[in-house]
């Protein structure tokens, strides 16, 4: 998943592998010496995207594993941030985990430990403790699942064009960075090739059906008000994020949406420290930004190869990335690394 703003796909990039492509553990985790999966592994592998690989189990099983790579304008960069797949998945642990107590909508976790893992999988390569997730099958539905709860990014040239976003009018006079009268519904399309565009309800309600629209409508807007309340008692403000909804068999004959792949994470969402914030201009966000911003100063055309990232910008990132695992779980991202728990 990515941020909001960052929703394209190309099929020219080294991230983008069909299914006769291999990851390697040298993708995953940004260490040499270890390049292919073993033999048995390799059978089970269904398709690697910019951060994730996803392989098959047994049964409906899946398994995801977050690398530690990391994308920019549509390219996957030669340079992992350490950690981060650890990141993204202990912080989706813990909104599934808070979103699923909440009785907002079920989810597609099955388990985290590598334990439950066949042998080849435990053994094969660099230890996947904390970047794994065990997760039931289901059919992602073909729209990207949007809530914008401030006025930014894409958002806001919607906006300062037509004085709406994805069809929905707001009132004038409007800045950068405002918060919004209420959390708002922004879906868009999910483009093979090129970048997504954004729709209105009626198109998601052609590309879904009315009644499956009108759920994910609601369950999206819930998981953003939660979110965001939470966030907002950790002193970060959740200005928009992007959800993952899929349908699995309800046990009498009809379909049911979960949450699937990872919930409010600094790749899929765009978190500001409220301290900081100050309507007007763009915020500073625990997320990519500061290699975005750092790209933006190279002479670089935004194609494949990307610079190797400077030691600075990669640690300033994974710093950016850890203080939003600490400061929304309360957790120590130490612990979690050594105990894979996510306790305060």
């Amino acid at each position: 998943m990515r941020c909001p703003e960052t929703r394209s796909r190309t099929a020219s990039t080294r991230a983008a592998c069909s299914s006769t492509c291999r990851p390697s553990w040298l993708d995953w985790t940004g260490s040499p010496g270890r390049s292919t999966l073993p033999a048995e592994l390799a059978t089970g592998f269904l398709r690697s995207g910019k951060v994730r690989d996803l392989y098959a189990l047994d049964g409906d099983r899946l398994l995801l594993i977050a690398s530690d790579r990391i994308s920019a304008f549509d390219v996957v960069l030669p340079t992992p941030i350490p950690d981060k797949g650890r990141v993204l998945t202990g912080l989706s642990r813990f909104w599934f985990r808070a979103t699923d107590a909440a009785g907002i909508v079920p989810n597609h976790v099955l388990g985290t430990d590598p334990r439950d893992l066949a042998p080849a999988f435990r053994d094969a390569g660099p230890d996947l403790t904390g970047r794994l997730m065990i997760c039931r099958r289901a059919r992602p539905l073909p729209v990207e699942i949007i809530v914008r709860g401030y006025l930014s990014g894409s958002g806001w040239k919607d906006y300062r064009r037509t004085g709406a976003v994805c069809g929905l009018p707001l009132p004038a006079g409007l800045h950068e960075s405002d918060q919004l009268a209420g959390p708002l519904f922004t879906p868009s399309t999910k483009a093979e090739v090129g970048h997504d565009e954004n729709i209105d309800f009626d198109a998601v309600v052609g590309l879904l059906g009315e009644e499956v629209a009108e759920r994910a409508r609601e369950i999206a807007l819930a998981l953003y008000r939660f979110g965001a309340a939470h966030a907002a008692d950790r002193g970060i403000i959740l200005a928009d994020t992007k959800f993952e909804l899929g349908l699995v068999d309800d046990g009498v004959g009809g379909e049911a949406l979960i949450l699937i792949d990872e919930v409010m994470t600094p790749d899929s969402s765009r978190f500001w420290d409220a301290n900081d914030y100050e309507p007007g201009r763009p915020q500073a966000s625990f997320d990519k930004q500061f290699v975005r911003d750092w790209l933006e100063d190279q002479p670089w055309d935004k194609t494949p190869p990307a610079p190797t990232l400077p030691a600075e910008v990669v640690e300033g990132t994974r710093a950016r990335y850890v203080e939003a695992f600490e400061r929304i779980t309360g957790a120590s991202f130490e612990r979690y690394l050594r105990e894979d728990r996510i306790d305060s």
